[in-house]
C-alpha cells in the first residue's frame, strides 16, 4: 500500500515515517497534498530543470504536460556508450530536446564561472529549481540564484540512503519498503528540510529497473502534488533526522562481481541491484560471464548425489543452478564475454562443459 504526504504541519517533527503511515494512522492524500486543482497559472513561473537519467524524465515531461515553464535543462555531457564508444545523449536530453527547451551540458557545475555567468546573464528572474538524478552536487552559489531554491526528487525516505545509489542500495540491503522525499537542497548532500514523501513497497523478486521505473512516477506525481502549496508557501520545511542518516557509494564492477561463499538470497540481491550498471559477473573458463537474471533462490539439495560447493554449476529438472554458500541459485540469463544475452538453456546447449564447472 502506498501513502502520499506533504508536511503540513511542524508536529510531524515527533514522527517517524512508519508511525504516519501505517493504516492504524492514515494519511489523507488530498487534504494533506494541498488541492488537485492547481489554479495558479503556471506559465509566470520560471522553473530550470537538473537531471540526466531515465528517472528524471518523467518529472521533467509531467511538468511540462501541467503547464509549468522550463526556461532551461542542465544535463551531463554526452558519453560514450557500449564496446564501440557511440556519444551517446543522456535520457533527459533526448526528452528535452523533444520537448523543444532548451539543453545546457556543463562539464562542471564547481568553479564554473563562465556557467555561472551564462545563468545570472540569460536565466534570470527564476521562481524555482528542481532536480531528480542529475548526478553532481549543485554548489551554493546556483543553489541562491532562485528565488524559492532548488527542490530535490530523491528515491529514498531520508534521511535514509543519502548520495548516489539509493535505489540498488535499498534492493542489496534487502529492505521491504523504500519511497520518494522531496527535500529543499542546502550545501550538503541530500541534507535539506523535507517538503513531502511517499512510500513505496518493494516486491520480493523487484529488479532496480522495475523499481526505478516505479519510483520515477511517484517522484513525478508528488511533485505535481505539493509543488502549487510549496510555491505559495503553504508547505512547512521540517528538517531531516540527520542522527538516523545513512549514506550509498557508487558501486563498482568489483562489487558486482559474485562470491559464491554467499547465501543464495544474498546473491539474488545483487543481481537485481546491481543489473544493467555496473553488471554483475563471475568467471567461467577463464572469461568474464556477467548474470543477467536467476530465478528465486531456493533451499540447498543434492547434485549428482554429491551436495554442490559454491560455485558448481548443474543441471536439474531443465534448470542450469549454481551452488551457493546455503542454497542455489537457478540462471536465466547470462552473456558471455564479446557475446550478446541469451538464456541459460542455450549457453549451454553450445557449452556443454558448462556443466560441473565452478564458478569463480
Amino acid at each position: 500500500m502506498e501513502w502520499y504526504h506533504a508536511i503540513t504541519s511542524i508536529k510531524m517533527l515527533s514522527k517517524s515515517y512508519r508511525q504516519v503511515n501505517t493504516p492504524s494512522n492514515p494519511v489523507k492524500r488530498e487534504s494533506q497534498m494541498g488541492s488537485t486543482t492547481n489554479t495558479m497559472d503556471n506559465s509566470v513561473i520560471r522553473i530550470i530543470f537538473f537531471g540526466t537519467s531515465e528517472f528524471a524524465v518523467l518529472a521533467l515531461e509531467t511538468l511540462i504536460k501541467e503547464g509549468y515553464e522550463i526556461i532551461a535543462v542542465i544535463t551531463n555531457p554526452d558519453e560514450p556508450v557500449g564496446r564501440k564508444k557511440v556519444l551517446t545523449p543522456p535520457p533527459v536530453k533526448v526528452a528535452a530536446q523533444k520537448l523543444g527547451l532548451k539543453v545546457l551540458q556543463p562539464e562542471k557545475l564547481r568553479g564554473n564561472n563562465e556557467f555561472l555567468k551564462l545563468l545570472t546573464t540569460h536565466y534570470s528572474l527564476l521562481t524555482l529549481g528542481i532536480v531528480a538524478a542529475y548526478g553532481k552536487i549543485i554548489p551554493a552559489e546556483i543553489i541562491n540564484l532562485p528565488r524559492l531554491g532548488i527542490l530535490n526528487i530523491h528515491p529514498s525516505l531520508l534521511p535514509k540512503y543519502r548520495g548516489p545509489t539509493p535505489i540498488q542500495s535499498t534492493i542489496l540491503n534487502g529492505e521491504k519498503e523504500t519511497g520518494i522525499t522531496i527535500i529543499k537542497i542546502d550545501k550538503e548532500v541530500d541534507h535539506g528540510p523535507i517538503i513531502g514523501f511517499k512510500v513505496q513497497g518493494i516486491e520480493s523478486s523487484e529488479k532496480y529497473e522495475e523499481l526505478e521505473t516505479k519510483l520515477a512516477k511517484s517522484g513525478a506525481e508528488l511533485l505535481i502534488k505539493i509543488l502549487p502549496d510549496y510555491l505559495t508557501g503553504k508547505v512547512k520545511l521540517v528538517e531531516q533526522d540527520h542522527s538516523q542518516a545513512t549514506f550509498t557509494k557508487k558501486f563498482t564492477r568489483e562489487d558486482a562481481r559474485i562470491n559464491w561463499n554467499k547465501a543464495a538470497e544474498e546473491i539474488d540481491r545483487q543481481i537485481r541491484a546491481l543489473n544493467p550498471e555496473p553488471g554483475v559477473w563471475t568467471v567461467w573458463d577463464g572469461k568474464i560471464l556477467k548474470i543477467s537474471e536467476v530465478e528465486q533462490w531456493a533451499p540447498l539439495q543434492a547434485c549428482n548425489g554429491a551436495h554442490c560447493k559454491p560455485g558448481q554449476v548443474f543441471q536439474r529438472e531443465n534448470k542450469i543452478a549454481v551452488g551457493t554458500g546455503e542454497g542455489l541459485i537457478i540462471l536465466k540469463t547470462v552473456q558471455p564475454e564479446g557475446k550478446k544475452q541469451m538464456s541459460a538453456g542455450d549457453f549451454v546447449r553450445g557449452n556443454q562443459n558448462f556443466i560441473g564447472a565452478v564458478l569463480e
